[in-house]
């Protein structure tokens, strides 16, 4: 069977009772990936971030690089039985506090457009929370709509030019 990459983003502001403040879930995530649903090849640097919508908490924001034998939607269904797994709960309020939040930013095989899943994610571009560890381990990796590798899409988001007189 042949296997594919995924550039995973991965967040957190909500303590877990178990494997304690949203540092540490990220990290342990990083291992479940790695031992249930493939190899992580690149782990980037944890970042905290101001929380988008109504949420108060900050969060702990990362990428990941897996390497995994699932399809695309496979790959979903697996990460949002994880994030089940350790307490999210999918209704509600859109950008509320969370144990977990993964999603998948880029993959491999280019581009997927089903209901429940969309590669690449259709905010990525936007958020410096993702570009920013994503381009710490995958710098060179390509929108596969645009043609821009994740360091150009970051240095386009953070990068702020002065208007022209």
């Amino acid at each position: 069977m042949s296997t594919s990459l995924y550039l995973v983003a991965l967040g957190s502001n909500q303590r877990h009772p178990v494997l304690g403040r949203p540092r540490d879930v990220l990290l342990e995530v990083a291992e479940i990936l790695d031992e249930t649903l493939g190899k992580v090849l690149a782990f980037s640097p944890i970042i905290d971030t101001a929380p988008i919508g109504p949420s108060l908490r900050r969060y702990a924001n990362a990428a990941l690089v897996l390497e995994s034998e699932l399809d695309p939607l496979g790959l979903l269904d697996c990460l949002q039985e994880a994030e089940a797994a350790l307490g999210r709960v999918r209704r509600g309020q859109r950008w509320r506090s969370r144990v977990i939040d993964l999603d998948i930013v880029l993959w491999s095989g280019g581009v997927v457009a089903e209901p429940q899943l969309a590669i690449p994610h259709p905010l990525f571009r936007g958020r410096d929370f993702v570009l920013g560890p994503a381009t710490a381990i995958a710098p060179d990796w390509r929108d596969p709509l645009i043609g821009l590798t994740l360091r150009q899409l970051y240095a386009r988001l953070t990068h702020h030019r002065p208007v022209p007189r």
